[in-house]
């Protein structure tokens, strides 16, 4: 079969090889591909694989060979999913890869925000701990996370992950989540959402985007937290509306944010949280280490192994 690889860059910047996917069928790559390139780069192929390209409706009624598309992601909200089912379309996303490398980012985000180590480090290298009349300062306040409250937004495997990292540091754990059982994690206490915008003194976001999610830290939830908490989203950019957070971090409400996600990536110029105080933004790469990759690409051949078998794996479009 065709099979044509439409974003390969961003999963793939040429550390590891696609080899493997030739076994297949004929094998075409293409870095990146716009909009205006993906009906006439998809032609005939039989299998597609992408990671945020977006296949539209339009798209996929245009490519009526196509019959499988391999997703570089957990995430399937790049591809119309109800024209998929319709056209006979399998779609197979990658449904764990990263649990660990994006648990330990955002552990990483939070112990930046808590001593702005890159901050004082770049201070040093420019000379002001050399003219320092005193034998130490610091520029920000530190913060201590034990017996801090940590509340968790979501209790999937990354949510579950890093509570146990944070249990570690001494936090005292809470968590929110609408489809998990509370008996199964009897060392974190499941509370309501609003009790978990009252306690905590950071927040930690999970959960998927979805209807019930999208936009939930606003100026009205902001409002139920606790002066001076702190945000921390590796989730999805969409769960929180930007303009609030930035006035809640001017106003000092929210002490701080890190976020490796924002609602349209690559980031908008005109996005107010580049001009926020208080915030650490990183350009979506808690999922990028090595390992997570390695894994993500296993399981891109596995779907793709098992769909050429005539028994799809990981089908999100049934």
């Amino acid at each position: 079969m065709k099979i044509v690889i439409l974003d390969a860059y961003a999963t793939n910047p040429g550390d590891f090889s696609w080899d493997n996917l030739r076994e297949f069928g004929e094998l075409t790559i293409y870095d990146r591909s716009n909009s205006d390139q993906l009906i006439e780069r998809i032609g005939d192929a039989k299998a597609v694989i992408i990671s945020k390209v977006q296949l539209s409706r339009a798209i996929l009624e245009a490519c009526p060979k196509l019959k499988y598309i391999g997703l570089l992601s957990t995430g399937y909200n790049v591809v119309d999913i109800t024209a998929a089912k319709e056209l006979g379309i399998v779609v197979s996303n990658i449904p764990t890869y990263g649990t660990d490398s994006v648990a330990q980012f955002t552990m990483g985000l939070l112990l930046e925000l808590c001593h702005q180590i890159g901050y004082h480090s770049e201070t040093v290298k420019q000379g002001e701990w050399q003219n320092c009349i005193d034998w130490c300062y610091w520029k920000t306040p530190q913060y201590e996370l034990l017996n801090k409250t940590l509340g968790i937004i979501g209790l999937g495997r990354i949510g579950q992950r890093f509570a146990e990292m944070a249990s570690a540091f001494g936090m005292r754990l809470i968590a929110h989540d609408d489809f998990i059982d509370p008996k199964l994690h009897p060392t974190i206490e499941m509370v309501t959402l609003e009790e978990l915008y009252q306690q905590s003194d950071v927040i930690a976001l999970f959960v998927p985007l979805l209807p019930t999610t999208q936009g939930m830290i606003n100026k009205h939830s902001i409002a139920k937290m606790k002066d001076g908490v702190l945000i921390l989203n590796s989730a999805r950019g969409p769960l929180i509306v930007e303009e609030d957070l930035t006035q809640a971090l001017e106003k000092g409400k929210i002490g701080g944010a890190a976020l490796d996600v924002v609602s349209t990536e690559p980031i908008r110029a005109d996005n107010p949280l580049l001009k926020a105080p208080n915030i650490i933004l990183t350009p979506h790469i808690a999922w990028a280490t090595k390992e997570a990759r390695t894994s993500l690409m296993n399981t891109a051949y596995t779907n793709l192994k098992a769909f050429s078998e005539g028994q799809p794996v990981n089908n999100v479009a049934e």
